[in-house]
């Protein structure tokens, strides 16, 4: 399998009336999670089985369930987020989706116990689950609260060996890695690209104490506000393998139909090794 480009649903907030939202673009996969219902969730299926396109499960299956909770509590208890997730990788499992994605490792800020335990400890749970259901586990590292990069900097400091010893792959979200790391954004990726499953494409635009994912576009490499992206994107593409690049932005800059489409040609082009100007 080549690399794939697919669609997130947090493009629609995964709201059910958008559902054929997701399904109109040329696009070979659809990452989604967080249906406001069981109900939405089987309608969902019953509309991507009428296509070709592949599917994955970012974790949560249902809003309000826990979204960070493996490690430390966020939410909820992380004995009930870790029963909450085998439901769901059984479940996925059963349906036959591509994987399953989660925040892994979230530290909501610095911690004084040994993060490198904590993140083995969960890397054990999760190596189980994934023998158990025979389902890809994907693990997302996430910025925790205010911004903090504390969970991206205990992945950039943990064992490559260690990793590799529990197999399981890794989602890089861009916006999240350039917020966290910035200019060492490269040097970070790098450390983990034979692991790279699913690359989260979006940029940034912050709104006072607030940013908002906005959907990836060429203009951005030379307009002095957004994060470049284009070095990230030919880095992933040509060093790592079958990776599902996701369009993932929410819906509140209301951005233009001809902006979005125009920023997947240009993904298109990059991770097709196709020459883009």
């Amino acid at each position: 399998m080549a690399h794939q480009l697919g669609i997130s649903g947090s493009t629609i907030l995964s709201e059910r009336e958008k559902f054929p939202e997701l399904f109109k673009n040329n696009l070979q996969h659809v990452e989604i999670g967080e249906f406001q219902d069981e109900d939405s969730f089987q309608d969902f299926i019953k509309q991507l089985r009428k296509t070709d396109r592949s599917f994955g499960l970012h974790s949560p299956l249902l809003r309000g369930q826990s979204k960070y909770d493996l490690i430390e509590k966020v939410s909820v208890e992380p004995q009930k987020a870790w029963e909450q997730f085998e439901t769901e990788v059984a479940e996925m499992s059963r349906i036959g989706a591509e994987y399953i994605l989660v925040h892994f490792p979230y530290f909501k800020k610095e911690t004084e116990e040994d993060p490198d335990a904590m993140i083995e400890e969960g890397l054990q749970k999760l190596s189980v689950l994934q023998k158990k259901y025979g389902l890809t586990i994907v693990c997302e590292p996430k910025l925790g609260l205010q911004r903090s990069s504390a969970g991206i900097n205990y992945l950039d400091r943990f064992s490559v060996e260690t990793w590799r010893k529990y197999g399981l792959s890794i989602c890089i979200d861009i916006g999240d890695y350039l917020m966290a790391a910035g200019d060492q954004a490269l040097e970070y990726i790098k450390k983990w690209v034979e692991f790279v499953r699913v690359a989260h494409l979006h940029n940034v635009e912050y709104h006072g104490e607030k940013y908002i994912w906005v959907p990836v576009h060429p203009t951005h490499e030379n307009d002095g506000e957004h994060f470049r992206i284009k070095q990230l994107l030919q880095f992933l593409a040509e060093e790592s393998k079958n990776v599902f690049f996701v369009m993932e932005y929410t819906p509140h800059t209301d951005p233009q139909a001809i902006m979005v489409e125009e920023g997947y040609d240009w993904v298109s082009k990059i991770i097709e090794k196709r020459p883009v100007r």
